[in-house]
């Protein structure tokens, strides 16, 4: 079968696009936050498994952190226990911990991990336990002067990369379920947003990619803003514009924007090759937070 002349043109123009993109990041580690319908959707899950394995075919080195919130709900539902968010964290007691190990270091990343090398990658699989990845300790928060209890919730205190630099250089890809682990080998449960923002960090990430459930951020109009600084982002906060679950995914962008991390973007995870259209093409998809 033979394309017409139109046909071919048009796929040679958008090969032609891509190949200045993977001549830049070539050789550059780019951290993505998979979530939100791109992991339910059976299309959108096939297709960003084989946008990663191209990006790593290409000479990037793609790393994935993963959340599972609908995935937990499910089980938690099942078990006939309801989830409780407070500022987009989940509260984790113990037997809800339980769970959340279950679900994303024993279900979802291994999905994850199938589905990337169906598509010709090399993936594996990981959580914060192994080789030290992620030290945690419990999150606090304050809201209104009134200090919360969030249970087994907690935050970034170290990452050890050298796990994920080995793997990365032997030409797997690594994918991180967002468990860490304290002093005394207690697991917490750390939101997927932040776990990614703080491995963009320390591995000298060119860019930071986070999958959401919309098309960016969006003014109060409801209209898609493009590029924003931490002072527009302040008033969005302080207006309401941005709230509950994407704040985490916020502090997330802006911390690594402001840590170094060369690009950060909040793109529509529900946009089929998502992934691809940001990395190798000229528009990309989302929000872009500037660090000023």
């Amino acid at each position: 079968m033979s394309l017409n002349t139109g046909e071919a043109h048009k796929k040679a123009q958008i090969l032609a696009e891509a190949l200045p993109y993977i001549k830049r990041f070539h050789g550059k580690t780019i951290v993505i936050k998979y979530g939100g319908n791109a992991m339910v959707d059976d299309g959108l899950k096939s297709s960003f498994a084989r946008d990663v394995a191209l990006l790593k075919l290409v000479g990037m080195h793609p790393v994935i952190v993963h959340g599972g919130g609908p995935q937990i709900n499910d089980m938690l539902t099942r078990l006939g226990k309801d989830g409780t968010f407070i500022q987009g964290m989940r509260v984790t007691d113990k037997e809800t911990m339980d769970v959340v190990e279950m679900v994303l270091g024993a279900h979802v990343n291994k999905d994850i991990v199938s589905l990337i090398n169906k598509a010709g990658g090399s993936a594996v699989g990981l959580t914060g336990r192994d080789g030290g990845l992620i030290r945690a300790k419990k999150l606090e928060m304050v809201v209104k002067g009134e200090r919360l209890d969030l249970g087994q919730v907690g935050a970034v205190e170290s990452v050890d990369p050298r796990v994920i630099s080995t793997l990365e250089m032997d030409g797997f890809i690594p994918v991180v379920a967002p468990i860490g682990f304290g002093k005394d080998g207690e697991a917490y449960n750390i939101n997927a947003d932040l776990v990614a923002g703080k491995l963009a960090t320390v591995l000298g990430a060119e860019k930071l990619v986070l999958m959401t459930n919309t098309t960016g951020i969006l003014d109060r109009k409801e209209k898609l803003l493009t590029g924003v600084t931490p002072d527009d982002i302040d008033q969005l906060i302080n207006d309401g514009t941005i709230y509950g679950g994407m704040l985490p995914k916020i502090e997330s962008a802006l911390d690594a924007a402001r840590s170094g991390v060369s690009s950060v973007h909040i793109i529509d995870g529900r946009v089929e090759n998502a992934v691809l259209l940001e990395v190798l093409t000229d528009q990309g998809v989302g929000t872009l937070i500037r660090s000023r």
